[in-house]
């Protein structure tokens, strides 16, 4: 479906989080954005006002939203030595996901979309 080949255009990481402590929040909130800058990343949301138009609402807390330059940069940021021990804490006290998409259309059908 996705290949490797596809994933070197921009990448979009995408979490949807489920806070169960929130011991880890204040430093991961003060830092994480700091680390996803050095890999070229930015956030474009980090937050708790999610609306479901379609189907049931998800049990998450927050859901953060990054850009990158490619997919090969998120990669980079989430094996960043320095992102690990705020990783660690939050898998610690949350339920999640990381994911990362790319600027894709699957259909072909967006004109100003690669076709994915």
């Amino acid at each position: 479906m996705w290949s490797a080949r596809r994933m070197a255009s921009v990448g979009f990481p995408a979490a949807p989080v489920k806070i169960t402590d929130d011991a880890w929040v204040p430093e991961y909130a003060a830092r994480t954005h700091h680390i996803a800058a050095k890999h070229g990343g930015r956030y474009l949301s980090r937050s708790a006002n999610i609306e479901t138009l379609e189907g049931e609402a998800p049990d998450t807390t927050l859901i953060a939203l990054i850009e990158f330059p490619s997919a090969e940069a998120a990669r980079a940021f989430a094996g960043d030595a320095d992102y690990a021990p705020l990783a660690e804490a939050r898998q610690a006290g949350s339920e999640g996901h990381f994911w990362v998409i790319d600027d894709t259309d699957i259909a072909g059908a967006i004109s100003y979309l690669p076709k994915g």
